[in-house]
Formats: C-alpha cells, structure tokens, sequence
C-alpha cells in the first residue's frame, strides 16, 4: 500500500523499525531506571521529602496561592494578546501604507525583544509613572511584558493563517459585491482560525510557562517561586521541582485538549451544510435519480 508522500514499508523495513522500537524503549527504560537509583542514593525517595505534598498546608500556604497568580497573569495576558494580535495580523495586510508600516514596525520590534527585558521595563514604567501599589507592580509588569512579546507573535500567526488560504477566496467576495472589510470578517478569518489554532494554542502554553519568568526577575508570587519558598522550609528541593513540573504538565494538557476538541468541532461544523432532509425529500431524490424528477414522463407526454 503507497501514499502520495511516501511508500509503505516492506517487511524488512518494518522488522528493522521494530528493533529499534525495541532498543529506543530499552535505552528509555535504563535511564529512567538509573535516574531512579541516583534519586535513591541521595535520598530523595525518602517519605519525609514527599509526606508535606498529602498535607493541606503545602497546598494551601504556598503552591495554590502561587499557581493562582499564575492562571491570573496568564488568563489576563491571553485576553488581552488575542484581540490585540488579529488587530495587528490584520492592520500588516491593510492595503494603506500609514496603517500596514507602523503596525508591521510594532510587531517586529517587540517580537525582537526579549519578554523578560519586556517585564523589566514595565516594571520600571510602573514605578516611576504610576502610582500601582508595590504588591501589585509584579503582576501588572508580568502581564504587560506577556502582552507585548506574544501579541506580535500572534500577529504573524493571524496574517500567516490568512495569507494561506486561497486566492479565490478573495476574488469570490469581491465578485459578489463584498469589501475588504467584510472580506475578511465574514470569509476569511472564520476559515483561518481552524488553520490557525494549533499554532495559536502553542503561543497559549508558552504564555502560561513564561508567567515563571516573573518570579526569576520580579519577585512575582507564581507557581515556580512560590516552590522555592515551600522547598526551603521543608528541605525538599527536587520533589518540589517534580511536583511544579507535573502541575504545568496538566495545566498544558487540559488546555491543548480544550483546543483540538474545538478544533474538531469547527471543522465538523463547515464539513455540514445544516440541511434537514425529511423522508419525502429522500423519496423525491431517489426517484430523481432512478428514473427522473417525478412528472417528468407526464410533462413529456404532454
């Protein structure tokens, strides 16, 4: 059996995938093994590492508090980058200069710098320009530099999605009367956000991995530094570490599993006209196809 993009493999291609199936899996298996010793022999397995974790206080005191703030700054950040990049995405391929140049300027300047230069220097806008209390400086500098860097990046992903689709698209509207505005709300961008989204969600992922950022130069209360006070009280750096990464691992999934459920819902969606056929419309198409519309012989006879 062939494919356009490629053959399919013989017998000896697929024994010589399984073997290094086999060897992949057993070089897996003796790293994890060996991580495991290693843990072991330093004495991180230890129950007294782990027993703070069936405890409400580690809960409560340090990570929940920590992984609030970051579902703030990340839900803020994502709220306010989507709109901002499809504006920018958009305003890049506006037939006027005055609009196209100093929006492409915005998007590649910020895109060029780096977030954690970007929450420094909100940060320092923050205090020197506004009167925002000290405890609440963090967040607003975390989701401003979250804001500037991702919006541009979602901008490009806004125009690339658009610029994939088909020129006919374009010439289609216009033929029927359409302008570009209502082109691109009515057209274009409802077929583009299903091409878009894998790429959209990744941004989402790195918006809420980034939030850390934040702790390392701000001080800001997230998840990962709220682990570094938790880990020096109750010595236990490494199960903290893991116990962190598992969280963002399941913040991750369940949002990337939110999106490929959505996105098989809109593509489900165009797929279907949302025409209801009744039985005497089945009836009519059935005989149309055997022998002709029904009173076709009496309209010839005629």
């Amino acid at each position: 059996m062939t494919s356009v993009l490629y053959d399919a493999p013989g017998p000896r291609a697929k024994r010589r995938n399984l073997i290094l199936s086999v060897v992949f899996f057993a070089l897996l298996a003796l790293l994890l093994w060996w991580v495991w010793q290693t843990m072991d022999d330093k004495g991180q397995l230890k129950w007294a590492l782990w027993k703070p974790f069936t405890e409400s206080e580690a809960w409560t005191t340090y990570l929940l508090p920590g992984l609030s703030n970051t579902l703030k700054a990340a839900a803020l950040a994502m709220v306010i980058a989507l709109p901002l990049g499809a504006f920018f995405g958009i305003a890049r391929m506006s037939d006027h200069r005055w609009v196209r140049i100093p929006a492409g300027a915005v998007v590649e300047f910020f895109r060029a710098i780096p977030v954690l230069l970007l929450m420094l220097f909100a940060n320092e806008f923050y205090a020197r320009s506004t009167d925002i209390s000290t405890e609440d400086r963090p967040l607003y500098a975390v989701v401003t530099g979250l804001v500037l860097y991702n919006a541009s990046v979602l901008a490009e992903i806004v125009r690339a999605g658009i610029l994939a689709l088909p020129r006919g698209q374009t010439e289609a509207a216009k033929a029927i009367g359409l302008r570009k505005g209502q082109t691109m709300t009515s057209i274009l961008l409802p077929q583009a956000v299903t091409a878009m989204l894998p790429a959209i969600v990744s941004q989402l992922v790195v918006i809420v991995k980034d939030t850390a950022l934040g702790g390392v130069l701000l001080n800001f209360t997230e998840l990962l530094n709220s682990r570094g006070t938790l880990a020096a009280n109750y010595a236990n750096v490494i199960p903290s570490f893991i116990v962190v990464a598992v969280i963002y691992i399941i913040l991750n999934f369940i949002l990337t599993s939110f999106a490929s459920w959505l996105e098989g819902r809109l593509r489900r969606s165009k797929r279907s006209t949302g025409a209801v056929l009744g039985a005497e419309d089945v009836d009519d198409l059935n005989a149309a196809e055997v022998g002709g519309a029904p009173g076709a012989g009496a309209v010839g006879k005629a």
